[in-house]
């Protein structure tokens, strides 16, 4: 199967990630464009869609998973960011290396299963090799386990577990990958990928 991604520019791709986050019921909170844009304005990033026609429909091609990731810096002045980079010392290293944080990202659950997902982090992969970057990280919720699951596949290996006192479901799970041309070279989705204009 060959999937189809879009990569966005930051405007209209935050207003795509606004639109297609409506669809996820399992977001206590959606993200707004404006967040999505002030998060990503003053720094290296990626924002990716997958399309693929409705089932009942071919003609018609719908967003169906989406990606974001973003470079996290040693001295990040957001605060969450700040957070992120503060927890994880002593688990990657910051200083002297480019990290990419995989942000937020989804698939749709009719489209669930399929290879959409994987298919947008291959490509986000392949363009932060290209760029220069030198391990991704993700942070996710033990209960996210259909997230853990396609985690566990792409190879990212947990670097810190951080327990929730009353509820193991909430603690938070932090992964990574290092990203090597042999990463990139077992990359196995079938892509294309076209640019979406402002």
């Amino acid at each position: 199967m060959e999937y189809l991604i879009k990569q966005y520019p930051l405007d209209r791709g935050a207003l795509e990630i606004q639109y297609i986050e409506e669809f996820f019921g399992e977001f206590p909170r959606k993200k707004t464009a404006q967040e999505i844009i002030q998060r990503l304005r003053d720094r290296e990033f990626l924002i990716l869609m997958a399309e693929a026609p409705l089932p009942d429909d071919a003609g018609t091609v719908v967003p169906v998973s989406y990606k974001v990731v973003h470079e996290v810096r040693a001295g990040e002045a957001e605060p969450k960011l700040r957070d992120l980079v503060e927890r994880l010392r002593g688990c990657v290293q910051f200083d002297g290396r480019k990290i990419l944080y995989s942000w937020i990202g989804a698939t749709r659950r009719d489209w669930r299963g399929q290879g959409h997902f994987r298919a947008l982090t291959e490509e986000s992969e392949a363009w932060a090799h290209a760029a220069g970057f030198h391990e991704v990280l993700v942070k996710t919720k033990n209960r996210f386990y259909d997230m853990r699951g396609t985690l566990d596949q792409l190879e990212f290996d947990v670097v810190k577990y951080e327990p929730h006192p009353v509820d193991n479901r909430e603690s938070k799970v932090y992964l990574s990958k290092r990203l090597t041309s042999d990463v990139v070279r077992a990359h196995r989705s079938l892509r294309t990928v076209i640019y979406a204009y402002d």
